[in-house]
């Protein structure tokens, strides 16, 4: 049995322009200690899929309209707000994409740090102050001892994203999950990033959910890639079979377009068109308009195509003019 096992999660947003169905029947697993990636553009529902376990899509507009999250014995999407703040922060820590606005301006780092042992550990102040003065030398912030005593402002966005690392793993969760937590970093910084949360994964043992843009990291933190498209995944595989063997042309796309994938002096590629309106109801696949094929089959427009396992755990949307593309 797998550490969470999310089935038929649809989040739709109820706006004056619509419903927009931001989470449109997706389904997935986290194994323990595995590091799943869900990889797509911008506005693919991503972290509405994530947030929505943790019961933080704002309500209204926002709705949870059905699925199930079972985490152990606790379905999460049927968790009061009580229930929830058991889990959140405790046995599931998140990392937010923009530490600056995550972090409290008014806060000192140390009253934030502790906060999370005081109200899930019950420890004291003192115990509380000593394990994360730990785990800021364990996330690599220099002079632990001072520092944890400064506010947000008096750190660089790498060191504020380490100090969002250790407070999302300092009640040693179960999951953590990383929302693009490299986006607003330097590329040094970001390797730097990248090999801390691998790291801190290891001695913890902690289950990872990556969101990211980027399937560049996808390709060297993650043991299993959900490729999200239009609120939905398109493709569902282990990281070798997604870069070795992608068949969705969505997927293919993606890999395109990293720029170490472009030759020297070429241009860079980038997929033409832009992402479907989620308040408008979309007929047949939501990539087509943007599938470079010559001749559309027209299949791709009957109906929503659905996820079919098409090899041995390697799940992809059975559109038949995205899986015969050649981008």
């Amino acid at each position: 049995m797998a550490l969470l096992e999310v089935r038929n999660l649809r989040t739709y947003f109820h706006t004056r322009d619509g419903v927009v169905k931001a989470v449109d029947d997706v389904s997935f697993d986290v194994e323990a200690g595995q590091t799943v990636g869900i990889v797509g553009e911008s506005g693919s529902g991503k972290s509405v899929t994530c947030y929505s376990l943790l019961n933080l899509i704002p309500q209204p507009p926002g709705c949870i309209e059905s699925g199930t999250a079972k985490f152990g014995d606790t379905d999460l999407l049927s968790l009061s707000e009580a229930g929830m703040r058991k889990v959140r922060g405790s046995r599931i820590g998140l990392i937010f994409q923009d530490p600056m606005t995550s972090l409290n301006p008014y806060l000192k780092i140390s009253t934030q740090l502790i906060e999370p042992l005081q109200i899930h550990q019950g420890a004291s102040k003192s115990e509380a102050l000593e394990r994360a003065v730990a785990e800021l030398d364990a996330v690599g912030i220099p002079d632990p001892h001072k520092r944890i005593h400064n506010y947000p402002h008096e750190f660089s966005g790498g060191m504020r994203q380490r100090v969002m690392i250790a407070m999302a793993l300092i009640t040693r969760p179960e999951i953590l999950i990383a929302d693009e937590p490299t986006t607003a970093l330097d590329v040094t910084i970001q390797r730097q990033v990248l090999d801390l949360i691998k790291e801190r994964q290891e001695d913890l043992g902690t289950a990872v959910i990556f969101i990211t843009h980027d399937l560049a990291v996808v390709s060297e933190v993650c043991d299993y890639v959900n490729v999200m498209y239009a609120g939905r995944f398109v493709e569902r595989a282990d990281v070798k079979t997604i870069f070795n063997s992608p068949k969705h042309a969505y997927t293919r796309a993606l890999q395109k377009s990293i720029p170490a994938m472009q030759l020297k002096g070429e241009r860079l590629y980038t997929i033409p068109g832009l992402p479907p309106n989620l308040a408008e109801d979309i007929a047949g696949c939501a990539f087509a308009p943007r599938c470079e094929v010559k001749k559309g089959d027209p299949r791709c427009i009957d109906a929503r195509p659905e996820l079919v396992e098409l090899e041995r755990e390697h799940w992809v949307q059975n559109c038949p003019g995205c899986l015969s593309a050649r981008i």
